[in-house]
């Protein structure tokens, strides 16, 4: 004789229980990665863009990274790029003071005085800037530019290199130009420890993800 299965009878109101929670098992997080990039002028920091400008994607295939900071289109140098927040921050972040080091080419001769007025710190739209390592330098041994500095042959230019530990928008260019030496070639060729020796314009490697 075969048992009918009777429905299983509730309170009028009463809600079925809740079904056990799926457990989901997390994929593993990423190992860190830093990439150290020599940026070419005109290429934007970051991966697209809707104008079909220049971008890293142009450059760099590895799925995952970000910039840690930023480069100006019209700059060109070290770029660092990291798949961890943390590592990020601590680079990018203008309260851990990592100094950056650039090379400038400047309209006019540096005199003691504009030099100094570097060190000391420059009085800026939106502040004093901290004090700064400024000091002129023979032309150094770079890559040409794409498309060439446009020079005025009336006047001379120099080179200057400055070590600054903040992180202002156009921050070098508007500090030169305060002390009357106009910017016409900004290359960034160190951050903390990280330097573009050996990396050529467009080249990328990638180095242990710590500080």
């Amino acid at each position: 004789m075969s048992r009918v299965q009777r429905p299983v009878s509730r309170r009028p109101g009463a809600k079925p229980s809740p079904a056990a929670p799926r457990r989901v098992a997390k994929a593993p997080p990423a190992a860190p990665r830093l990439i150290l990039f020599n940026k070419p002028f005109d290429v934007l920091t970051q991966f697209s863009d809707a104008e079909g400008r220049a971008t890293l994607k142009d450059y760099i295939d590895v799925p995952g990274i970000y910039p840690a900071g930023r480069l100006d289109r019209d700059s060109e140098g070290l770029l660092l790029l990291t798949n961890d927040g943390q590592l990020q921050a601590r680079i990018a972040d203008p309260k851990h003071k990592l100094a950056k080091t650039y090379w400038v080419q400047v309209e006019g001769e540096p005199s003691a005085e504009q030099l100094q007025r570097l060190r000391d710190g420059v009085e800026l739209n939106d502040g004093m800037t901290l004090p700064a390592q400024a000091r002129q330098l023979d032309e150094p041994p770079l890559w040409p530019r794409n498309p060439p500095v446009r020079f005025r042959k009336s006047v001379p230019t120099s080179w200057l290199e400055l070590v600054i530990r903040e992180g202002r928008n156009r921050q070098v260019r508007r500090m030169t130009a305060a002390v009357g030496l106009p910017t016409l070639r900004l290359v960034r060729v160190r951050i903390g420890d990280w330097t573009i020796e050996g990396l050529d314009q467009g080249q990328w490697k990638e180095v242990p993800a710590r500080l």
